[in-house]
């Protein structure tokens, strides 16, 4: 059974590791009573060897497993690596590098949005995965050779999975592709979260300045508890107690008994203290320092169908080029195109724009049309000859209306 339990061990196995080009990683955790996941397993595989390591074996140390992943001469590879990067990052203070994530490889490729491992591993590793263990219990020692045989087939077909997809990106030309996705994986701060910007995901049904100073300072407040207690937020205080303070905002013990989804433990003492200074220093904070939340888009009227063009050539140039539409553009983006030639969208930058966006703004002009190709029966774009100019309006049955970007912009 490939499973390293000491120190010495883990060390010889990541200088073998380490004279790989690249090395496949995945990590087991729990995290239902915790704040913190909590690391019971990681996978490590190199091109010609696999290995799982138990940091919960007794007088195991990880440095050994740490400095292979600041090895920026060795990739490391992940399949949807967010919660194992938050892992590494909380245990060694920065993430790993160079990072490769197969999932989102996978969506630059064309295997659609957010596709699983499993129907990577079967497409192009040809492996099929075994998930009868997944929910088991990885803190429970002793692990079977069951589950370390199960934990081995998240990395040892990673492997291929990465090599296929590797080589797409090379043929296709969409390394940089990958390189702008990966961005937000690889920013340290992605892990590190504010808790004076938490409030923002509660789901408020009031945007009054003041509610909102309230609920940011008793959300800062709940984050950082949950962190010192190593404890979920919402078993520290639930979201709906967060906004009935918000809205009744006590000072008072008395005042904070009433409050109805408040338990009656948190209603005195030094909690009781803490939530109450939370609410003292949302209300005393001056208006004009008070957070405020996205207003509403008002997008002109009539704008749908013109959505609906922009998700049929966003469909059409993402099957041409093989590439999930998710990644290129999202609904709100599309609106927000439709809107305005100057929205500030992923589609109208980088290689967005080459590959979506200048089709986009000429399919709002006028510049180029829809056709379906009596050969395949599929949509085709066509260049429109008498297509308007930009600043030009033209007459639709009598009468004059003014190009698509003009009317945006007045909007």
């Amino acid at each position: 059974m490939s499973l390293i339990t000491d120190t010495q061990a883990l060390a010889a196995l990541c200088e073998r590791l380490a004279e790989s080009k690249f090395v496949t990683v995945d990590t087991e955790f729990i995290r239902e009573k915790t704040y913190w996941p909590r690391l019971c397993l990681i996978q490590v595989a190199g091109e010609d060897e696999a290995a799982c390591i138990d940091p919960l074996a007794d007088g195991i140390e990880l440095a050994p497993f740490f400095e292979l992943m600041r090895d920026a001469s060795v990739l490391k590879v992940f399949h949807a690596a967010r919660q194992d990067l938050e892992i590494l990052m909380k245990l060694m203070g920065e993430l790993p590098k160079p990072i490769f994530d197969t999932q989102v490889a996978a969506m630059v490729c064309g295997f659609g949005e957010s596709v699983g491992y499993e129907t990577l591993a079967t497409r192009l590793a040809n492996a099929h995965i075994d998930k009868s263990t997944r929910f088991t219990d990885w803190s429970k020692r002793p692990l079977t050779e069951r589950q370390v045989i199960y934990a081995l087939g998240d990395v040892i077909p990673l492997r291929k999975v990465y090599r296929k997809l590797a080589a797409v990106l090379a043929r296709s030309g969409r390394a940089d592709w990958l390189a702008e996705e990966m961005l937000v994986l690889t920013t340290p701060a992605t892990y590190v979260p504010d808790p004076r910007e938490m409030f923002r995901r509660l789901k408020s049904r009031t945007k009054n300045p003041r509610f909102l100073a309230v609920l940011r300072e008793l959300a800062a407040w709940r984050e950082m508890e949950a962190q010192r207690r190593d404890l979920p937020r919402q078993r520290v205080l639930r979201d709906e107690a967060l906004l009935e303070l918000a809205a009744s905002a006590p000072t008072t013990p008395a005042a904070l008994a009433e409050t109805r989804q408040l338990p009656k433990s948190m209603t005195d003492g030094p909690v009781a203290e803490a939530i109450a200074e939370a609410v003292e220093a949302g209300l005393s904070l001056p208006m004009g320092e008070c957070p405020d939340l996205p207003a509403h888009k008002d997008h002109p009227p009539g704008l749908a169908p013109v959505v609906d063009l922009l998700r049929v050539l966003l469909k059409t140039k993402c099957d041409a080029h093989g590439v999930a539409p998710k990644i290129v553009a999202t609904t709100e983006e599309l609106e927000d195109l439709a809107s305005s030639d100057d929205a500030p969208v992923r589609a109208l930058s980088g290689w967005r724009r080459v590959l979506f966006g200048e089709d986009a703004l000429r399919l709002k002009h006028g510049h180029i049309a829809f056709a379906i190709s009596p050969e395949s029966g599929r949509i085709e774009l066509i260049p429109v000859e008498d297509a308007p100019e930009e600043d030009e309006d033209f007459t639709e049955d009598g009468v004059v209306v003014a190009p698509m970007s003009s009317a945006a912009g007045a909007a």
